[in-house]
């Protein structure tokens, strides 16, 4: 061997060892950046399931708040409503109470005869019978008094049927008492006599 052979000789491993080098970096290279891949695609698809979770959870978050907003706002109106209707009737009883004295004004009216004598104290208890009733209305109390009408179950109590071939049959021929209403709400039916066909 001359020395050339020999120089030539480190010179071919060198090579050969710097190329075996640059490939097993050149695989090592292509092993992490597949590893890194890899990770960076679990990694992704970590994300969007965590993401897919969170707008789940927003979502059911979401509709959770417009139940209770809904609910919450039913709760005002029927608070508002049941105030409403305490205010509307808180008098319901207080009425049913003064009814008795209509009734009672009403008899000592109809039961007074025209005698001289008591025609001051009969037109002084129409005032106050007309005072009464004005005033109740003022609070939107209103008298029933059907007489001609047809029958309304709703408003008028049936006392008796008679038969009458100058009515319509179902029709109220006589009031026995009077019924009142307060706010369109009954407070007391009117008593009648119904007519019916012959």
């Amino acid at each position: 061997m001359t020395d050339e052979t020999k120089n030539e000789a480190p010179e071919e491993i060198n090579e050969s060892a710097e190329d075996v080098v640059a490939s097993e970096n050149a695989e090592a290279v292509e092993s992490t950046e597949a590893v890194e891949g890899e990770l960076e695609t679990s990694e992704e698809v970590s994300q969007s399931a965590e993401l897919e979770a969170a707008l789940a959870e927003v979502a059911k978050l979401k509709d959770q708040m417009v139940r209770e907003q809904a609910e919450t706002q039913n709760i005002r109106k029927r608070v508002q409503r049941d105030v409403e209707n305490a205010r509307k009737f808180a008098l319901e009883k207080f009425v049913a109470e003064l009814l008795p004295i209509m009734d009672n004004l009403e008899r000592a009216i109809g039961s007074a005869g025209d005698d001289e004598a008591t025609k001051p104290v009969l037109e002084g208890i129409e005032l106050t019978y007309k005072t009464f009733l004005d005033t109740l209305a003022k609070f939107n109390v209103t008298q029933v008094n059907p007489v001609g009408e047809p029958f309304d179950a709703n408003f008028h109590q049936a006392m008796t049927m008679v038969p009458n071939p100058d009515m319509e049959p179902n029709s109220v021929m006589d009031v026995m008492q009077k019924g009142y209403t307060l706010n369109d709400r009954l407070v007391r039916p009117a008593m009648v006599v119904v007519s019916k066909a012959p």
